[in-house]
């Protein structure tokens, strides 16, 4: 029953009041990232989400848009702005992916929406991550974040959908703010991002 109906009326609840308590400073982050961007304060993004259907994903954009001199875009690490690595430094980033979660496209607990590039490279058993709606935080999350690796956290999200409860949400909540707080497993180094999954790692 929490699976298939609960969790979803608990995911509207929360979020809603979440971006009623946080909208302040939701606005207040808009305003400085659309100065600090000198472009778009939002980051939109379409991924898989619940059986693989594509949706967008909303995050704070965290880098500006500069080019190398043949109009490629600069390595990420050069194009993080001050703000932006601040917005990520507390996850303030995925805030805005609350509206995701009021709408339906995301729950507040589910293995993270991760890129459509990467769906043939993953094992019959690492598909099984899109059986749930993915979430703004997950199992993954709490148990290394970006300092495990692409196996491990497919290992984790496996093991959320088979073990789906109220009970495990609500663990998964609470580790999250203590992570935050403590800002663990944010990347595997601080100038070397998580690096991009290619099946075998």
């Amino acid at each position: 029953m929490y699976r298939f109906f609960f969790k979803r009326v608990l995911d509207f609840i929360l979020s809603l009041i979440v971006l009623i308590v946080l909208s302040p400073f939701l606005v207040l982050f808009t305003l400085i990232l659309l100065a600090a961007n000198k472009s778009t304060a939002f980051f939109f993004q379409e991924r898989p989400g619940l059986h693989k259907k594509p949706f967008k994903v909303i995050k704070f954009k965290t880098m500006n848009d500069k080019k190398d001199k043949n109009g490629n875009l600069l390595p990420d690490v050069q194009r993080i702005t001050k703000i932006g690595s601040f917005v990520r430094k507390y996850s303030i980033d995925e805030l805005p992916q609350f509206f995701n979660v009021l709408i339906g496209d995301m729950s507040l607990i589910g293995p993270r929406p991760l890129l459509f590039k990467y769906i043939p490279l993953y094992s019959k058993e690492q598909d099984r991550r899109h059986e749930v709606r993915p979430g703004i935080t997950g199992l993954a999350q709490v148990n290394g974040r970006n300092s495990i690796s692409w196996k491990e956290k497919f290992e984790f999200d496996v093991y959320y959908v088979d073990n789906l409860s109220f009970f495990l949400d609500m663990k998964i909540l609470f580790q999250t703010v203590l992570k935050v707080i403590k800002r663990e497993g944010v990347n595997q180094s601080s100038d070397r991002p998580m690096q991009p999954f290619n099946g075998n790692n």
